[in-house]
């Protein structure tokens, strides 16, 4: 993730909040924050009712806020499920464009390692190398025997994300192969369920890029499928 890193980061006005949609499995999760006093989030498993519900869990849930309240929007961008991906992707575009607000894209499996980063580095468990634990590598199942798969590493002061291996679609063998050839250590997390979860590190990512002066249209938020979805 690019940022300019040469400059203040901003904050965003205490009266405007940040949205987050995840969608990329049968659970929907959303956050929502003004990154001050006020965050909350929830998740719920909505399975095939998800398209037909989002809207109406949506309004629900930014009660007592409202669209007009909103400063950007983001959205797990993929990889996941074909259908449920596509729907938040879609939502998140339109609420974007209606608002004119910025949508920021996030990748399901960077919302994942950022999960994993301690708050401050000083937090990182006594005894583990923290130059190995700096680097994370995510694996997530695909369709027909394939995985997805990204390597991150945090900035030292465990504030952003640098995208060592953009997210992919391998073989196991190829996978495992890279690994095996990976020049420093890691620490490897294979993402199975939950993921809706980490809708607030959705929320958190994009954060960062905003404060330090990103602003995407929502014409630019474009789903990751990584496969064909043809075949899904």
């Amino acid at each position: 993730m690019q940022l300019d890193v040469t400059t203040e980061p901003k904050q965003l006005e205490p009266t405007k909040y940040g949205l987050a949609l995840h969608t990329t499995t049968p659970e929907l999760g959303l956050a929502i924050s003004n990154f001050t006093s006020d965050t909350r989030s929830s998740v719920w498993n909505l399975e095939r009712e998800l398209s037909s519900h989002l809207h109406q869990y949506l309004v629900e849930f930014i009660k007592p806020q409202t669209w007009a309240d909103l400063g950007f929007i983001a959205v797990a961008k993929g990889p996941g499920g074909f259908t449920g991906t596509r729907i938040g992707v879609v939502t998140a575009r339109t609420l974007g464009q209606q608002l004119n607000i910025p949508v920021f894209a996030i990748s399901t499996l960077a919302a994942i390692a950022w999960s994993q980063i301690p708050p401050t580095p000083s937090s990182i468990t006594s005894g583990i190398d923290q130059q190995g634990e700096q680097v994370i590598a995510i694996q997530m199942p695909a369709q027909r025997g394939q995985v997805f798969a990204a390597i991150y590493q945090r900035t030292p002061d465990a504030s952003r994300l640098s995208v060592l291996l953009p997210d992919t679609v391998f073989t196991p063998e190829a996978w495992l192969e890279l690994l095996a050839n990976w020049k420093t250590s890691y620490q490897l997390i294979e993402a199975k369920s939950g993921l809706a979860a980490t809708v607030t590190s959705v929320l958190e990512i994009a954060y960062v890029e905003w404060q330090y002066g990103k602003r995407p249209s929502w014409s630019e938020a474009l789903p990751y499928y990584g496969q064909n979805p043809v075949d899904m």
